[in-house]
C-alpha cells in the first residue's frame, strides 16, 4: 500500500466513479476514516490528507486519542461506530459528535438518561442487523419502532438515520441485499413516522473498505473506511 494520503486519493477516485455510475453527487457522501487501533500519528496524516470525520469503536480508546486532537484540530468530527456498553453511555454522550451504534432499546434508554445534560442535540443512528453473521443491531422493525419513539421523547437526542454492517463475504449478492434491506427499513420508518419533529432518517451509514462502491450504488451517505486508508491494523 501507499501512504495514507495516496490511499485516500485512490479511494476518492473510486468514490467519484461509483457516484458517476449511480447518478449521485460526491458532496452527498461523507468519507469517514475508521481509526480504531491506529496511532495518533495516523490520525494526523489522515487529517492532513483532508479527512474530517473519524470513527472509533471503543469509548476509552477514543477519549485517549482524540481529546487533545480535537482541541488542536477544529472541525474534526468523531463518531462512535462500535457496540456501546451501558456503563460507557455517560461518557459517550458528552464526548462523541454522533453515536452510530444504537443497536437495542436498552442503549437508547441509557443514552436518553444521560443526554439530558447536553446543551446541543446528540445525533444518533439506529443500527439494523441485515446480515446473518452480524452480532449487533436491531433484528425486528417492531423493536426499531419502539426505540424511535423513545428517542423522539428525549429533547437532546436526534435521530439522523440508520447504520448496518454487511456480511463479510467476497460475494456481491448478499452484500447488496444487506444494503437494500437497510434502504427498505429507511422507507418503512419514513412511512411510520412522517412527522419526525426534527428527527430524520436520511443518513445511511453503510459500506466499508471491501464493499463501499456497492454501498454508494445502493444509497450510502457515510462510508466507514479503515484498512483501505491505513492498511492492516496491529
Amino acid at each position: 500500500m501507499g501512504s495514507i494520503a495516496e490511499n485516500i486519493e485512490k479511494i476518492e477516485e473510486r468514490i467519484t466513479k461509483a457516484c458517476l455510475r449511480s447518478g449521485r453527487k460526491r458532496e452527498d457522501i461523507t468519507l469517514m476514516a475508521v481509526t480504531k487501533f491506529m496511532p495518533p500519528e495516523a490520525v494526523i496524516e489522515a487529517w492532513n490528507a483532508g479527512i474530517r470525520c473519524f470513527g472509533e469503536s471503543r469509548v476509552q480508546e477514543a477519549v485517549s486519542k482524540f481529546d487533545a486532537f480535537r482541541t488542536e484540530h477544529t472541525g474534526a468530527e468523531l463518531h462512535l461506530i462500535g457496540a456501546l456498553q451501558r456503563n460507557k453511555a455517560k461518557t459517550a454522550v458528552v464526548f462523541f459528535d454522533c453515536i452510530q451504534s444504537v443497536d437495542r432499546e436498552s442503549i437508547a434508554e441509557e443514552l436518553a438518561k444521560h443526554a439530558d445534560g447536553r446543551k446541543e442535540t446528540l445525533p444518533v443512528l439506529l443500527e439494523l442487523r441485515t446480515g446473518e453473521d452480524s452480532k449487533s443491531g436491531f433484528t425486528s422493525l417492531d423493536d426499531l419502532f419502539r426505540s424511535v419513539e423513545l428517542i423522539q421523547s428525549c429533547p437532546t437526542l436526534g435521530i439522523r438515520g440508520l447504520m448496518t454492517l454487511a456480511p463479510n463475504t467476497g460475494e456481491e449478492a448478499p452484500v447488496r441485499a444487506a444494503f437494500k434491506k437497510l434502504v427498505m427499513a429507511q422507507k418503512e420508518l419514513e412511512t411510520r413516522f412522517p412527522n419526525t419533529g426534527g428527527h430524520s432518517f436520511a443518513c445511511l451509514s453503510m459500506g466499508m473498505s471491501g464493499d463501499f462502491e456497492t454501498a454508494i450504488e445502493e444509497g450510502s451517505t457515510i462510508l466507514r473506511i479503515g484498512s483501505a486508508i491505513f492498511g492492516d491494523r496491529i
